[in-house]
């Protein structure tokens, strides 16, 4: 074996992706014995997390996608299977053992699985571009209660458009779903609740003309694409409305991009065992060419996909006179014990208190890793919140002994900033980092990561990145609107803590928007995640949507 191969982070296969299709191959590989790791970037799984109600999933009467793919995780950790909450930034597969570049660290394998599913796609209607964020949203969980009591407008005819206008009935005050063909492309019985809901009208052979506004969206033109005939829509006065867009989904394979074949919608092509063009790379999923986008399918088609790999892993453990150590197995029924994790790799604990056992396996794995203790510095009020943020942060420091918590005295603050923590380091100088409100959901992640980055070593990026953060030299302040519920913006707050994390001229604020109305007003914000960068000039820059470090670092620059 070569001397460049960390055998303790060697695995028989890694599935790139944590959602319905990336936990059942684990479990199944897992279960025959192989060892496997699981790495996915945002949250394990993936997109079906963020719907509320699942009850076409057979054997399971209703549940959420979130308690539904917990339980897949859970199962797969049973029998072995390890996870890694990494991104994954380079794939080389020129040898047997091949090599998975990560924000983490490089890990070698026999095999890798590609499942990183796919993400919402754009229409192109005049004014999509310039209104993302403004009216104009992609996600009904993220987004929705942006518009309590507005007119809402949903554009698309399958199965997302008609299930998640009915989601949005919650809070607006009706909602119109414009379906380009004939009909709903869905199952009529997936459709059946639009059509009944008293808050829905459905109008066919319909298409988005144009959206238009000011600050945020005033009026929308569609057609009709039978007569020619254009309806306008205007908002009264002082109001505004929402546009959400569900037209089906772009894959996300730019990571095998010139690696394997791809279809002209960049779906992976797959051959009968599920594998690509390219040797040892297989995929399953959504990210895959397939005719029904469901969790049933995506959780069927894995555990074909791991059965075919078993039989390349086997030959490629021959060719390679090299075993990946065995994981161990523990019982599925009840609550499964998890097994002990390989090190640099998070794993469950029980959970306690305030944190899961989610949670706690990555704070596990962070807390194993960070090279200074660090203070959570609490700036509070008399609000229900502060009371929440202080708990938080004393119960999540009373986890290790290296965080500490300390009151600051907020005689000086700006009272509409708060509550918020502020991370500082052993010497009681700030990190540059804060969070206001209380990072749970989405954003518990984002803030662990956040604590691993400013104590050290913290996560690995490139020279170029590395390069551009020192570059900066004058005092620029990053601030960032987030949801709980959105899936979208931990990758943004991420980017912008790991900037603050290594440059003293960088300061990144972000907010949970449900507790900073006057931001939200003064941004017009109607969708997350919204990134604001403030330059030493005053000149301020607003965009919307995910971002990565490389994104963020041009508006910072």
């Amino acid at each position: 074996m070569s001397d460049k191969i960390d055998e303790k982070n060697l695995y028989d296969a890694v599935i790139v992706g944590g959602g319905p299709s990336g936990l059942t191959a684990a479990l199944y590989l897992a279960r025959a014995r192989y060892r496997v790791l699981v790495v996915e970037k945002d949250q394990f799984g993936g997109q079906i997390t963020i719907t509320d109600e699942v009850v076409n999933y057979p054997g399971v009467f209703s549940t959420s996608g979130r308690e539904l793919t917990e339980t897949m995780r859970r199962q797969a950790e049973a029998f072995g299977a390890e996870f890694l909450f990494a991104e994954v930034t380079g794939l080389d597969l020129s040898d047997d053992i091949k090599r998975v570049r990560t924000t983490k660290g490089e890990l070698f394998c026999f095999a890798v699985l590609l499942a990183t599913g796919a993400s919402p796609r754009e229409v192109g209607f005049r004014g999509e571009e310039e209104f993302k964020g403004h009216g104009v949203a992609y996600c009904a969980t993220c987004d929705g209660e942006f518009f309590t009591g507005k007119q809402v407008f949903v554009v698309g005819g399958g199965f997302a458009a008609a299930e998640e206008g009915v989601f949005l009935t919650k809070y607006a005050s009706h909602v119109t779903i414009l379906v380009r063909g004939d009909d709903f492309t869905c199952a009529p019985a997936a459709a059946e609740a639009a059509r009944r809901s008293d808050k829905i009208d459905v109008v066919c052979n319909a298409e988005v003309v144009e959206v238009s506004g000011d600050t945020a969206l005033r009026r929308i033109v569609y057609r009709d694409r039978s007569t020619g005939e254009t309806t306008t829509y205007e908002a009264v006065a002082g109001d505004t409305f929402g546009v959400f867009v569900f037209v089906g989904y772009a894959p996300a394979t730019q990571l095998v991009s010139g690696v394997a074949d791809v279809d002209e919608h960049g779906y992976v092509l797959t051959d009968s065992h599920q594998a690509t063009s390219a040797d040892g790379l297989f995929a399953a999923g959504d990210v895959c060419v397939k005719p029904l986008r469901q969790v049933a399918t995506a959780v069927g088609q894995a555990a074909t996909t791991a059965t075919e790999m078993e039989r390349y892993l086997k030959a490629a453990q021959e060719r390679a006179g090299l075993t990946p150590s065995q994981p161990t197995s523990r019982p599925v029924a009840g609550a499964p014990t998890p097994a002990p994790a390989a090190e640099g790799v998070e794993r469950a604990a029980d959970a306690t208190g305030l944190f899961d056992e989610s949670m706690l396996a990555q704070l596990d794995a962070v807390f194993s890793r960070m090279a200074s203790p660090l203070v959570l510095r609490l700036h509070l009020d008399e609000r229900p919140v502060s009371a929440e943020l202080s708990e938080y942060m004393g119960e999540l420091a009373s986890l290790t002994d290296l965080l500490s918590v300390e009151k600051a005295d907020t005689s000086a603050d700006d009272a509409s900033e708060l509550p918020f923590v502020e991370v500082c380091r052993a010497d009681g100088m700030p990190s540059g980092l804060e969070f206001h409100g209380v990072p749970g959901g989405h954003e518990f992640t984002s803030f662990v990561l956040g604590l691993y980055n400013v104590s050290g070593p913290g996560q690995p990026i490139d020279d170029a990145d590395r390069a551009a953060i020192a570059a900066v030299d004058s005092d620029v302040d990053v601030r960032v609107l987030v949801g709980l519920s959105c899936t979208m913006c931990p990758e943004v707050v991420v980017a912008a803590q790991r900037i603050a994390a290594d440059s003293p001229h960088v300061t990144a604020r972000v907010y949970d928007i449900n507790h900073f109305g006057d931001l939200k007003d003064r941004y017009d914000v109607m969708s997350v995640p919204c990134l604001v960068v403030r330059q030493p000039d005053g000149t301020e820059q607003v965009s919307f949507g995910k971002k990565g470090l490389s994104q963020v670092l041009e508006m910072v620059g």
